[in-house]
């Protein structure tokens, strides 16, 4: 008899434990009330408020005449308090959802179905220019912009439970990712759980990009939303999780290139080549290699070759010297007078 007492009371503690697991597995922001806004992707909703004391809900199409047509899609709520707003039953099908009482007509609002949206921008505070994809100076102040309609959830009552929110990923170029940034006072500001109070939200604080703990290179920083498990259920970007952005943080703008020197060669006899970019602006003193035209009446001048380091080369010409010409035939008379003198000489020794 003891041993069923204590079966019994076993049982009885494993109801207890199994009825206390959905009050803790339970989030914030499930309740939902009569027109509010529910995401698809979210799941353990309570509808109860919403759909009152009917039991199914209707769509129709833009434009139709709701009251005298039947709906263009309906379901019935067989757990108020645990609902899931999926996409395959709800994707086509966003917009107000009414209540149907028991004769299938509408009885007032139950709920919104809306897609979710949800995009992160990054603002260089110290100039106000948006930066997203782009470079930002070193040192310069950046906040985060959220857009998302995804605002609507935080005015819901929280249920008491810890209040879930977005969640900023910011990726460093070597790879870990933060929880938390610090701002120009060194203060350290989260990045998890943000309430995200309007559909515009802009961080209240700016991260200082110039901080000692943050190396240089390209950043990359997304958003996501897993409030009721939206993301788990609905991971598409855009949706419950942005876009993945990058930050350039360094100190020179990318845009400004800087020019690298060609490397200098040497041609196989050795003179060192070197590159146009690397000459010197001023005039240069070197010999032109160009042989001027000589003419025949024209004495040739003389051209000294100077040496790639001459510094500068003589302007004054280098006389050439020059001889008188004789009148024509003097050579020969000179030659005949000569031989005479010298056969009258012969002769005379001979007497």
């Amino acid at each position: 008899m003891r041993a069923v007492s204590k079966v019994r009371l076993g049982i009885v503690l494993i109801c207890l434990c199994l009825l206390a697991v959905p009050a803790m597995a339970a989030g914030a922001y499930t309740t939902i009330q009569q027109g509010g806004t529910v995401y698809i992707g979210e799941q353990g909703l309570d509808v109860t408020a919403a759909i009152g004391s009917d039991s199914s809900i209707g769509w129709w199409a833009s434009g139709a005449a709701i009251a005298t047509s039947s709906p263009d899609s309906q379901m019935p709520i067989t757990s108020p308090s645990n609902f899931y707003v999926s996409s395959s039953a709800f994707g086509q099908y966003v917009g107000t959802w009414y209540r149907l009482n028991s004769q299938g007509k509408p009885d007032g609002i139950a709920f919104v179905v809306a897609d979710p949206s949800l995009a992160i921008r990054v603002i260089d505070t110290t100039v106000n220019i948006d930066v997203t994809n782009k470079w930002i100076p070193r040192g310069d102040q950046a906040a985060f912009r959220i857009d998302t309609n995804l605002n609507q959830i935080f005015s819901r009552p929280s249920g008491g439970s810890t209040p879930e929110g977005i969640t900023i990923y910011v990726q460093s170029p070597v790879g870990g990712t933060y929880s938390a940034l610090l701002d120009s006072s060194g203060t350290p500001q989260s990045l998890e759980n943000l309430v995200i109070s309007q559909a515009d939200y802009t961080t209240p604080w700016s991260w200082d990009t110039g901080n000692s703990q943050y190396v240089t290179g390209t950043y990359t920083i997304w958003a996501k939303c897993d409030i009721n498990n939206m993301y788990d259920n609905y991971g598409i970007p855009g949706k419950t999780i942005s876009q993945q952005n990058t930050l350039l943080d360094q100190e020179q703008n990318p845009l400004i290139s800087v020019n690298v020197p060609t490397a200098v060669t040497t041609t196989p006899g050795g003179t060192v080549q070197t590159p146009p970019s690397l000459l010197p602006t001023t005039q240069s003193t070197a010999v032109p290699t160009t042989i001027p035209t000589i003419t025949p009446s024209t004495p040739v001048p003389v051209v000294t070759t100077a040496s790639a380091t001459a510094s500068t080369v003589p302007t004054t010409p280098i006389p050439v010297e020059t001889t008188t010409a004789g009148s024509p035939g003097f050579g020969t008379l000179l030659t005949l007078v000569s031989l005479g003198s010298l056969a009258i000489i012969v002769l005379k020794k001979q007497h």
